[in-house]
């Protein structure tokens, strides 16, 4: 069963956020099932109380409010919207799993899979940077746009895949590859606030993160150039960098990775249908 892709949940669960503004907007269902890796946005009414899982979201002025379903979740996901003055209401949404196929790279540096005491204490060092990057909470609202493929290409990686490099067991790929050649532009899926911008990280060279607001970023991996710098305020289509094969990297593509806080989705699922 394919899953719904975020796009049409929300032109499903929350028609009245895109209706004209003297329309005034009213709560509809939340889905019943959503897959794992999804991104879903909903409408709550201005001013609601919404919480996912206990955490408290970011409700704008339209009533939008946005959540993502990890890889490994396994549900319900239950969230809890109370409109101002009203008792809260509570949904369980249950979720659809995925297989995750495994996938063998062989000839990454070895030094990249099994790194020497001083190279990991610079890996820690480098991913607490992103982490920190990834906590923004901003008002930004690119999140609701239909996003853009940041470039064309054949996908080489997907989301979610078991990842073996030169026969070693490493976590599950964070996001979606899409090969390249080397300097092909790199454009803004949504609109939003670049929160990092690092040319030379070990693992992923050259490093961008946008912030789309309510938690959701994108990451662009192995970039051969960055043309975008910290709190640069960018808009959907822009040129924010080009591709390379910087980092752990076998050849040139663009590692185009996604998440809400912490919890990473898949960008494919982002994207419209076809």
């Amino acid at each position: 069963m394919m899953p719904l892709r975020p796009a049409l949940l929300a032109s499903l669960l929350f028609f009245a956020s895109h209706a004209s503004a003297l329309t005034t907007p009213v709560d509809t269902p939340l889905p019943t099932r959503v897959s794992q890796g999804a991104m879903v946005i909903g409408h709550a009414g201005p001013g609601s109380d919404v919480r996912v899982g206990g955490r408290k979201l970011r409700v704008d002025a339209q009533g939008r409010f946005v959540f993502g379903v990890g890889r490994d979740e396994k549900g319900p996901v239950q969230v809890s919207i109370q409109p101002s003055g009203s008792p809260a209401k509570t949904t369980d949404i249950a979720i659809t799993p995925r297989d995750w196929p495994i996938q063998r790279i062989n000839g990454v540096p070895p030094a990249t899979v099994n790194p020497p005491p001083a190279i990991a204490e610079r890996i820690a060092r480098e991913n607490a940077q992103v982490t920190a990057a990834r906590e923004d909470d901003s008002d930004q609202s690119g999140f609701a746009q239909t996003f853009i493929w940041p470039v064309q290409g054949r996908i080489s990686g997907r989301f979610g895949n078991q990842r073996i490099y030169n026969g070693t067991p490493k976590s599950a790929h964070s996001g979606m590859d899409i090969a390249a050649a080397t300097g092909t532009p790199v454009r803004a899926p949504a609109d939003g606030i670049v929160v990092l911008a690092q040319p030379d990280y070990y693992l992923t060279g050259g490093t961008v993160l946008i912030d789309h607001g309510h938690g959701i970023g994108s990451n662009f991996l192995h970039l051969s150039r960055l043309d975008a710098k910290v709190g640069d305020v960018v808009k959907q289509g822009d040129v924010i960098g080009a591709v390379g094969s910087t980092g752990r990297s076998t050849g040139p593509h663009l590692h185009w990775g996604m998440t809400w806080f912490s919890t990473r989705i898949d960008p494919l699922l982002v994207l419209p249908p076809g």
